[in-house]
């Protein structure tokens, strides 16, 4: 299966740069952009994109970001990613905006549309939809052998990953987005894909991205190893080893408890693989002692 999404994800690819050459290039929401030249004052809306951007050498290029967004610091923030201030974005001139397929910020892209500003939304919940995004952004900004490039280096790492966990039993996994009011990485989602990599199966079925999860039905799925995110959705997660009923998960009494970063694991980007291989070693341990 890993395989057959590496396959799908270079087919994609090499699509996406076939139109590329034609000047056919598609967002997420299947807008055609026409860019005349490659845009040399971009705004971006989302962290995740903000890393392929700067990965692609185009840094210098990056006027702004939103709150949050600490990839590149040296440049004004224009709000949040739920609501990017429009107005603050028109006074920077951009010649490109990329937003993440926040849907609350949606309404800011068709404003900013309207105003005659080239709007790109790209919005990868998969490691194929992430190679495409970044082949896109790749044509769009005039920086396609980089973006071949760096799709290869992540390639790479998953190949290494896949090697290693080839042959090990799954490891049933949960996702803790947030704690307070249970929040679960569903199938959805980017970390659907990682865990799925790592040599792991997501006991969460749903094909949402983030779904409220039950706490009987969390102990009832009772999960191998848990996983806990860390960053602005979940700042401050109780100490699992003390939360009630929470003693009863067979990851706690055996102390498989992973406490991640946010934005290594939540944001589509370049450091995706650095997740997988993360997880992997976690759950898979003995796949790495033999070095």
């Amino acid at each position: 299966m890993r395989g057959r999404n590496l396959m799908i994800g270079m087919v994609l690819c090499l699509l996406v740069a076939g139109l590329a050459a034609a000047g056919q290039i598609k967002d997420d929401r299947g807008q055609a952009l026409n860019l005349t030249s490659p845009p040399q004052r971009i705004v971006s809306l989302y962290g995740g994109l903000t890393e392929i951007l700067s990965a692609l050498g185009l840094a210098p290029r990056v006027v702004a970001r939103t709150q949050g967004d600490e990839v590149i610091n040296n440049i004004p923030t224009v709000g949040t990613h739920l609501q990017p201030n429009v107005e603050m974005i028109l006074a920077l001139r951009p010649d490109l905006v990329v937003q993440g397929g926040v849907p609350k910020g949606m309404m800011a892209l068709k404003r900013l549309e309207g105003e005659g500003v080239a709007v790109a939304m790209f919005a990868p919940h998969d490691f194929p939809g992430l190679f495409s995004a970044i082949t896109r952004l790749g044509a769009l900004t005039g920086r396609m052998e980089a973006a071949a490039a760096l799709n290869r280096s992540l390639e790479e790492k998953l190949k290494e990953v896949a090697r290693r966990v080839a042959g090990y039993k799954k490891v049933r996994v949960f996702y803790e987005v947030r704690h307070l009011n249970l929040l679960a990485a569903g199938q959805g989602s980017m970390v659907h894909d990682i865990i799925t990599r790592a040599g792991g199966v997501n006991i969460v079925d749903s094909s949402q991205r983030m779904i409220t999860f039950n706490l009987e039905a969390l102990l009832q799925a009772d999960p191998e190893v848990y996983v806990i995110q860390q960053g602005p959705m979940n700042r401050s997660p109780e100490d699992i080893y003390t939360r009630p009923y929470f003693q009863e998960l067979q990851a706690v009494k055996k102390r498989r408890v992973l406490i991640v970063d946010e934005s290594l694991f939540s944001r589509p980007g370049p450091r995706a693989a650095d997740a997988v291989a993360q997880l992997a070693r976690f759950l898979h341990p003995e796949a790495w002692d033999k070095e």
